[in-house]
């Protein structure tokens, strides 16, 4: 058995999965508390993590009625860009900063500046940074809390903090540390000048963790942790990876003309590349892959935690608000929503806050209101999917994945407005299953079974969720989208 594990903003989910035929046969998750600040903070106690870890391991395992001395290995999938800053004891300094926490866009700006702009980013990182990357975030811990600074010890990723947790060694692998803003995605090394430019005071060589590949162990998990969860003594825990190169996996995103959309917390748009790209849009992230080849992607930091936000605001439940969805025509009657309740990367907006427009006393119904929060989350990953272009430009079919993949609804309006043909894998929690699928790779890793054949055998799409555009809406949406535009023009000064 594989255990594969998605430590994600609202929660962490865990799969068991059959290393014989890749079919999950027990699953769990557990929430995280997400604590937040009208200023842009999101920030996260580690604990969160792992406590979450624990039910949701325990309660997979029951499900799926094995013990647990039959985990052969365990791979980690972790929400992108958080700063773990750990003590010489491996204690937080501070509580996780997390990816969509926008507090540090001051520090990102001077950053920017500080490597030569735009330009200086992609020669010396291959991208250009955002807000959300860790780099920004050690930089405002350096000048905000200069005490807890000076105690860092190690910087790791959330991913990466599991990985220590369970085992004991400090790596990090190409994927995830893309992310962080002081990596050449091209050459996959750590970049120490532009760490020097970020933490003068650190020494990169004592700091950062070691960078492993794709495919080699992390170690095993230690046997005091082993024996708390009731695992055995031979548990290998993979390199993982961030939830985007690990969501590619689960989806058998591997190899090029694949494109993958994940309706989660945020919206990401992924293709794979076997060469690594460089950018025409600062907004297009040159990641590597959690395998081999590179993921270029977009994010957009405002779906299911939107529809969330309007879908409480109307005291529906999930049902209540895909039935809403359904019963609004396509345009929600006029309403326009700029989704942007967390400040948004894609467009850099990262101060940006949300605003509804074309409200009348006929049309602001709860079911327009609904689909316009729908609507403008799926025009944010059309603005993405555009910039990505001729990446993006041959896809034919796009997988699915993530919570809101779930929806009917949704499936329909992701179909219209990208104008492309869509279907879920059978697997929607991609990330986790995408964990367990790295586990095996890593643990058979001296046999003859290649990545790519293994995702092809275990990597199943959903026929029941396939669902085409229809030509006369996807017409409508043309001009619907236009509006959109219109508004983000308006607003914010962005063509």
């Amino acid at each position: 058995m594989y255990i594969g594990v998605d430590c994600g903003t609202q929660s962490t989910k865990v799969v068991v999965v059959d290393g014989g035929d890749g079919r999950i046969i027990g699953e769990a998750s557990r929430p995280h508390r997400l604590e937040q600040g009208d200023n842009g903070r999101r920030e996260q106690r580690v604990e969160e993590w792992t406590e979450a870890f624990r039910g949701a391991l325990r309660e997979a395992l029951e499900d799926a009625a094995v013990a647990a001395d039959a985990v052969k290995a365990i791979g980690i999938s972790g929400q992108q860009h958080g700063m773990v800053a750990l003590d010489a004891d491996g204690v937080p300094v501070h509580p996780a900063k997390l990816w969509n926490d926008t507090e540090t866009a001051e520090w990102n700006a001077r950053l920017i500046d500080r490597l030569g702009g735009e330009s200086g980013c992609i020669d010396k990182l291959g991208l250009v940074l955002q807000t959300g990357y860790t780099a920004s975030k050690i930089a405002w811990l350096r000048e905000t809390h200069p005490d807890a600074y000076r105690r860092i010890a190690t910087l790791l990723l959330p991913h990466d903090y599991l990985n220590f947790w369970l085992t004991g060694e400090r790596v990090a692998e190409c994927g995830d540390a893309s992310g962080t803003g002081y990596f050449d995605t091209r050459t996959r090394e750590w970049r120490r000048d532009v760490f020097a430019e970020i933490a003068p005071e650190l020494d990169a060589d004592s700091v950062l963790p070691r960078l492993i590949d794709s495919r080699e162990p992390v170690g095993k998990v230690r046997a005091e942790l082993a024996r708390e969860l009731g695992l055995g003594d031979d548990v290998l825990v993979a390199s993982g990876g961030g939830d985007n190169m690990m969501g590619a996996i689960g989806t058998g995103n591997i190899e090029a003309g694949m494109v993958t959309i994940s309706l989660g917390t945020s919206g990401t748009i992924a293709v794979h590349s076997p060469d690594p790209v460089i950018p025409d849009n600062a907004m297009v992230a040159n990641f590597c892959a959690s395998h081999a080849g590179w993921l270029p992607l977009i994010c957009t930091m405002n779906v299911t935690s939107a529809t969330t936000t309007l879908r409480e605001l109307v005291g529906l439940d999930i049902d209540g608000f895909n039935r809403a969805v359904a019963g609004a025509e396509p345009g929600a009657g006029g309403i326009t929503l700029l989704p942007f309740f967390s400040g948004e990367r894609v467009p850099a907006l990262p101060q940006a806050h949300a605003s509804l427009s074309g409200m009348t006393s006929l049309n602001t119904t709860p079911a327009n209101l609904c689909r316009a929060a729908v609507e403008s989350a799926t025009f944010g990953l059309r603005y993405g999917l555009e910039l990505l272009g001729s990446l993006a430009g041959r896809a034919t079919q796009v997988r699915l994945v993530g919570g809101g993949a779930k929806s009917p609804i949704w499936r329909q309006i992701v179909a219209d407005v990208l104008n492309v043909e869509v279907v879920c894998p059978e697997v929607t929690e991609a990330a986790a299953f995408g964990g367990a699928i790295q586990a095996r790779w890593c643990d058979r890793r001296e046999s003859d079974m290649p990545l790519d054949r293994l995702c092809r055998a275990w990597v199943r799409v959903d026929e029941s969720t396939l669902t085409r555009p229809q030509p006369e809406i996807v017409a409508r949406y043309h001009g619907i989208y236009r509006r959109y535009r219109e508004a983000l023009k308006t607003e914010y000064g962005i063509d």
